[in-house]
Order: C-alpha cells, then structure tokens, then sequence
C-alpha cells in the first residue's frame, strides 16, 4: 500500500453510528448544550461534566469522559433539546429533576463566567424539564451561594 493511499483512501472509514439517546446520553448533552451555548468550550466545564456524570452515575473518571465524548458527538448530531428533556421528564421525578438542573448551573457556573446565552439555554431546558421558575430561581441562588 503507497502512503497516499493510506492519508487519503478511496473510501473514508466508516463512522460508527450514534447511540439512541438514554437518560444518561440525554443528560450528558444537554450539559454539553449548556456550556457550548456560548461558542466556548472550555476545560473547566468539560472537568465539571466529567465530575456531574461520574457523581450522577457511579462512574470511574476514565468511564465519564468516554460517556462525556459520546454526549458531545450526541448533542452535535443528534435530536434537539425537547427529545432529551422529554426523555428526563418521562424517566426522572420532579425532585430528581431539580437535582439535574443544579447540575447544570453548576456546568454553567464552571468557567467562572455567567454567559447570557448559556442562561438563556439553561432556563430553555429548564422549562422544557417542567422546573418551575420560583424552582429554578431557589437552584441558581443556591448554586451561587
């Protein structure tokens, strides 16, 4: 086989495709949705979602950044925010939710700048999650202590 045919092959390999979206993949997203709202992915919130989905799901460091990978090809390819916040709604009781939603102020809060457009897609996926805003309002002054 010649290197150019090894750089550039006829046939490009096969992606391999997405996972259907699970509680878990749901959540992770919509993290990831959060803090790329503002075009600014940065370390400590990646560090933040690794440390939300291992807490949240009993995982090693190694398995919640595997699982933060899949969420980011998730939330780039895959359905918008009312499919994985339907899929929370349906599988997740309202105390819980609220639990997500502290999370995900948390993700926010992460890079030591309140963004606009990632409050303003927080509060989206809020809604769409039925927290309340006198909940949502009682998290966010929670969370900012």
């Amino acid at each position: 086989m010649h290197v150019f045919e090894r750089l550039f092959p006829k046939h490009p390999p096969k992606k391999k495709p997405l996972p259907e979206p699970t509680p878990q993949l749901a959540l992770g997203a919509l993290l990831v949705r959060i803090a790329m709202a503002d075009r600014n992915y940065q370390a400590a919130e990646v560090g933040a979602i690794d440390k939300i989905l291992a807490g949240t799901f009993s995982l090693k460091p190694l398995e919640a950044a595997k699982l933060r990978a899949t969420c980011e090809a998730l939330e780039r390819h895959a359905p918008g925010t009312p499919e994985f916040t339907k899929i929370l709604r349906e599988t997740i009781p309202y105390m819980d939710r609220l639990g997500l939603a502290f999370s995900m102020w948390q993700v926010l809060l992460s890079d030591g700048d309140v963004n606009e457009l990632e409050e303003d897609t927080l509060h989206q996926i809020e809604a769409a999650l039925d927290i309340t805003p006198a909940d949502s309002a009682d998290i966010k002054s929670r969370v900012l202590g």
